[in-house]
């Protein structure tokens, strides 16, 4: 018999690439989705026009973090095996603007999620989405499963209690319940209005005389960039495991936000310096100056590896964005 997956946040970059792993795998798919005025299914739709049986395995069902009640509805009725939760107000700007949403939603949306398989009954494994955003202000370098977390940000804060409360529930019910510590990851499925996305579009753009500059914040800022694909492919792994536990997922490689700028604009053969503006407003009010992952457990217990480098991952998603660009320079 099928297992069947519950993923919170499918529409999203992580979720869609998770739905396609599991569906590749042969599970039956639940993705929860918020009611909103328009789909956001755009990550999806190429699922659901497979010919294959893949899309008829797929099921969008409404719900929300902020809702228990819901949860609890859909772990009864769709009786998972695995859980996902991927859901979140994911933007650590954004965080700034709205902290108590933020709070609700990436923080006590774990505990709803948590509470409701604890108060069913329902045995399955769950699998909570924290970040290398709680590491913050690094108290040590590289980072590891032991690092002291110091987050700097609403999103950060929140993604260390969703962490913190995922191992108590661990500890105190006998759970199944892991977290993968993720370090950043991105893909041409990666939203416009993170930073990497933002110079990958505008490349593009650039490039079919669309635009002329990009107006961007710290270009100083360093993260351990990975694949997306590659990185659900760690979240599975972790759920297959005999006892649950926490991972750092990452490259193990660091590059500055002009690094990505030099990569992608070098694949176009252009000079970034001509097409850079810097805008105060796209500064954090605490920045985060690095970010290194050590995935050396994930690596030895869970034998995962990342298969897109650092100049291949920026050079899929400038690919993409050109593509993308020419469509819009000839509806234009």
């Amino acid at each position: 018999m099928a297992k069947k997956a519950l993923i919170t946040g499918i529409t999203g970059q992580d979720g869609s690439y998770l739905a396609e792993l599991l569906l590749s795998k042969g599970y039956e798919v639940y993705g929860m989705i918020r009611r909103s005025s328009s789909f956001n299914t755009a990550r999806l739709e190429h699922i659901y026009s497979d010919p294959h049986e893949s899309g008829a395995r797929m099921h969008l069902v409404y719900g929300d973090l902020n809702d228990g009640s819901r949860l609890n509805h859909l772990i009864r009725t769709t009786k998972p095996d695995e859980i996902y939760n991927l859901g979140a107000q994911s933007h650590v700007r954004v965080s700034f603007d709205v902290p108590e949403f933020t709070g609700d939603t990436t923080g006590l949306g774990v505990l709803r999620l948590l509470d409701a398989i604890r108060e069913t009954g329902h045995e399955c494994k769950f699998y909570q989405a924290s970040s290398s955003e709680m590491f913050g202000k690094v108290q040590e370098v590289p980072q590891t499963e032991d690092t002291p977390f110091y987050p700097r940000s609403p999103y950060g804060a929140a993604k260390v209690f969703g962490h913190w409360i995922t191992v108590n529930y661990r500890e105190s019910y006998n759970m199944f319940a892991c977290s993968g510590i993720l370090f950043n990851h991105e893909s041409p499925r990666r939203g416009e209005t993170f930073v990497t996305r933002k110079i990958t579009r505008a490349v593009g753009r650039i490039v079919h005389g669309l635009q002329d500059k990009i107006f961007l914040g710290n270009l100083d800022a360093k993260r351990d960039w990975g694949f997306a694909g590659d990185y659900v492919e760690a979240m599975w792994l972790m759920m297959q495991q005999d006892q649950p536990d926490d991972y750092v997922v990452a490259t193990g490689e660091t590059h500055s936000v002009k690094d990505f700028l030099e990569e992608a604009f070098k694949h176009v053969n252009l000079k970034w310096e001509d097409h850079i503006e810097i805008d105060p407003r796209y500064y954090r009010p605490a920045e985060v100056d690095l970010l290194l992952g050590d995935s050396s457990k994930a690596r030895e217990k869970l034998n995962w590896r990342p298969k897109v480098d650092f100049p291949g991952l920026v050079q899929m998603m400038v690919d993409y964005d050109l593509k993308l660009a020419e469509k819009e320079a000839a509806a234009n």
